[in-house]
């Protein structure tokens, strides 16, 4: 029996590429549409369908009146590869639904992913259909492939996804409408175990996808966050990011970001035209080649902290098919009669096998690697006697299965000196304050330096990071961008103190008459909770900054009452200076 699929948008850049690709499973009656008759005619024209499927191309225009022209077309799927789906309605799902048609989207946007279900749940339902958002590399590719690496684990600690596109690929108006809509704006991250917000092409970073170069990556907004943050119970961190090769498309991009975060401009819409032209030239040194990444880290089955990547790599420009994947596997899915009526996100709805087996007649290919993470960075300086002697909320701190996001108060005492100032926004250390929250992320992780854990401390909302490694000769270093320095750490069972026993800027030894001097102790209270007291003073300033306080594993409650030590961090003149 010949089903008829109904393409609405099959005419864009993601659209007639789903169009060839679903002319290849028979027994489809394949209808592709554009708001331009001839464009539809002309690509079906161009399509030969595999013996059993046919093809013939209409003009549609679903954003008028989409319930007359689907009841009359008779469906029995529907999918929406138009975009942008941002600020988008659910009048195209309902005409299906009432029509009697499945329906399948390549929607990546957050609000209408998020309110899908609660709009057309009941209808399908009632219908004995089903409707499926977020068909595409976002949020049934990525969530495949999470499920696919975290099956049996015993806790998720950090979730990153990236994707990165080949320079060369064909971008439509809708992907850059996509994209300019929320440039510069707050998007959800999950973020120290909670949904935070970030800013959407700023918070940026260089990452490795095998097969391809080193490429910058940014935030971009996605239902992913807010979606697996909470129903994976992720300890520390969601993100997901991508970003373009070329240069000068990405920097570009962020620089929009960063002017209409600062009021300078308001809407970008006027810009796309200008930014499709601009591609012309800005695409010339890239090259047809892109990729997607899925990074998990966390405790396995055996309770090992466990790094899991799943990576994806499109070359010879096929890059622009991948969005269309899952939308071609839920249409098998849907044939074979294995997904339950109802609407939901295409959230844990396919299998990443199902998701890969579509890649096959394109040159893109997939690849999973996994490592076990070795001791923590400060067993290896002690050494395992040493380690296993401090005091018990230290070593929790300090393991590689620990909790990767601690909470607790602190108080801050900074130097008054113009340098130690200028320091402390360098770094950025925060200004003094009484009885501050603090969170303390470890994120223990392995590049291209080995291992080493990256310490990001949030002082009632300013962060600054560092990372901590171990030397060829053991020894503990902790760099602060381009500084770092040496420490010398002792062990006792009352815990550690950390002293500077060198320093490098930008490579480059500093003498000794120029050290900072730093004064750090870890110990524990009797409320078994971790307590810290770094002092960090420079010769000729003084004082940079003094911060002391105490910490308790995220979600682990102290019960005991306040002690007379707890208070007097409230109240330390130090703490006012």
């Amino acid at each position: 029996m010949m089903r008829r699929v109904l393409l609405i948008g099959g005419t864009g850049v993601f659209g007639r590429r789903l169009a060839r690709h679903l002319a290849a499973i028979p027994g489809l009656d394949l209808l592709v549409t554009s708001r331009d008759d001839g464009k539809a005619r002309a690509l079906a024209s161009a399509i030969t369908p595999i013996s059993g499927t046919t093809i013939s191309g209409l003009g549609f225009d679903h954003r008028r009146e989409p319930s007359r022209d689907i009841a009359r077309l008779a469906p029995w799927l529907v999918i929406d590869a138009s975009g942008p789906f941002q600020g988008a309605g659910y009048e195209v799902p309902l005409a299906a639904l009432s029509a009697g048609a499945h329906v399948v989207d390549l929607a990546d946007a957050r609000d209408y992913i998020l309110g899908y279900g609660a709009a057309l749940d009941g209808l399908a339902r009632e219908r004995g259909l089903v409707a499926l958002a977020g068909a595409s590399s976002t949020p049934a590719l990525s969530t495949a492939a999470v499920a696919a690496l975290t099956t049996g684990w015993q806790r998720i600690d950090t979730l990153d996804i990236a994707i990165t596109p080949g320079g060369r690929s064909e971008v439509g108006e809708a992907v850059i409408a996509a994209i300019l809509s929320y440039a510069g704006r707050p998007i959800p991250i999950w973020r120290e175990g909670a949904l935070q917000a970030t800013d959407g092409w700023l918070d940026s970073r260089r990452i490795a996808i095998p097969g391809l170069s080193r490429r910058r990556v940014a935030a971009v907004e996605t239902v992913d966050a807010q979606w697996l943050g909470p129903s994976l119970n992720v300890q520390s961190r969601v993100a997901f990011r991508a970003g373009l090769e070329s240069p000068v498309e990405q920097w570009g991009i962020m620089s929009l970001a960063w002017l209409r975060r600062h009021g300078a401009i308001g809407s970008l819409d006027a810009l796309i035209p200008a930014l499709l032209a601009a591609r012309r030239i800005t695409r010339l040194p890239t090259s047809d080649r892109g990729g997607m990444l899925v990074a998990v880290r966390g405790l396995d089955a055996e309770g090992r902290l466990r790094r899991s990547c799943w990576s994806l790599l499109a070359e010879h420009g096929d890059g622009p098919h991948v969005p269309t994947l899952p939308a071609a596997a839920a249409l098998r899915a849907l044939l074979n009669g294995r997904l339950t009526p109802g609407a939901r996100p295409a959230i844990g709805v396919l299998t990443l096998a199902e998701i890969e087996a579509e890649t096959a007649p394109y040159a893109i290919t997939t690849r999973r690697e996994e490592a076990v993470l070795g001791q923590s960075i400060v067993r290896q300086a002690l050494g395992e006697a040493a380690f296993a002697a401090l005091p018990a909320p230290l070593t929790t701190f300090h393991a590689p299965e620990g909790p990767p996001v601690w909470h607790g108060r602190a108080c801050i005492e900074a130097g008054s000196h113009p340098l130690a100032r200028l320091l402390r926004w360098l770094i950025g250390l925060p200004s003094a304050a009484r009885d501050l929250p603090v969170t303390v992320t470890v994120d223990r992780v392995t590049d291209a330096e080995g291992e080493a854990e990256v310490w990001t401390r949030n002082f009632g909302g300013s962060r600054f990071s560092s990372r901590l490694s171990v030397d060829g000769r053991g020894r503990l270093e902790e760099a602060f961008g381009p500084m770092r320095f040496g420490l010398d750490v002792a062990a006792s069972a009352d815990g550690l103190a950390l002293a500077v026993s060198g320093a490098r800027c930008l490579g480059i030894p500093l003498p000794r008459l120029l050290l900072p001097r730093a004064e750090a102790r870890e110990h524990a209270d009797d409320q078994g909770r971790f307590r810290f007291d770094i002092r960090l003073t420079l010769p000729f300033v003084g004082l940079v900054t003094h911060y002391r306080g105490w910490l308790a594993p995220a979600g682990g409650a102290v019960t005991r009452p306040e002690r007379d030590e707890d208070r007097s961090l409230a109240r330390s003149p130090a703490a006012g200076a």
